[in-house]
């Protein structure tokens, strides 16, 4: 069974989502700690409550991505997490040759029409209702060094709906961000 940890900066919902999955055996996987890129995320005391360890590292405490990256996997490493699952995480990641292919991100929206810099959150919703598309979801992806860029694992599909507002299609899409990541990460440490 693969260590793997979660990296987070809000809530935690997916993260704790995903914890539940390896609980209950849909996931063959041991959370082994979480890496919070914010002090003040709700996300914190939501793992630690359930008894996952978590370590949080700000960005603005270090000179650059990669010292910070570098700072964040090795605590990773000093846990012997194999795999890292990004969760709403909302910082640049600088993955090294030995990361590639064993960090997997969710992003509320379809790859690559609704992805890049500055796509997260509401934003990524604002701009599916501005582009006036039919379809909106999430993507599983693995994880380099462009934003949003790595091979796809999986997506979901949800209808934008006439009068949509950011908050109602993120609730859609959210929904099938807690079905979808706990299979396609079950897939992946499947092989």
């Amino acid at each position: 069974m693969k260590k793997i940890a979660f990296f987070i900066s809000g809530t935690g919902g997916n993260a704790l989502n995903l914890l539940k999955a390896c609980r209950e055996g849909r996931v063959p996987a041991e959370p082994v700690l979480a890496i919070c890129s914010n002090p003040k995320a709700a996300g914190i005391e939501r793992l630690r409550s359930e008894g996952v360890p978590v370590c949080v590292l700000s960005r603005k405490d270090f000179d650059d991505d990669a010292a910070y990256s570098k700072a964040c996997l090795k605590q990773v490493e000093a846990a012997d997490a194999e795999v890292i699952c990004l969760c709403g995480w909302l910082k640049k990641l600088v993955v090294p040759k030995e990361w590639e292919e064993r960090i997997l991100n969710i992003h509320p929206g379809l790859l690559p029409e609704f992805g890049g810099a500055g796509m997260f959150g509401m934003h990524v919703h604002a701009a599916v209702i501005a582009a006036g598309v039919a379809e909106s979801g999430c993507t599983i992806h693995l994880v380099d060094n462009v934003y949003d860029n790595g091979r796809h694992l999986a997506e979901a599909r949800v209808p934008v709906l006439a009068g949509d507002t950011p908050e109602t299609l993120q609730k859609r899409v959210y929904e099938q961000e807690m079905r979808l990541y706990p299979l396609a990460l079950a897939e992946y440490l499947r092989g």
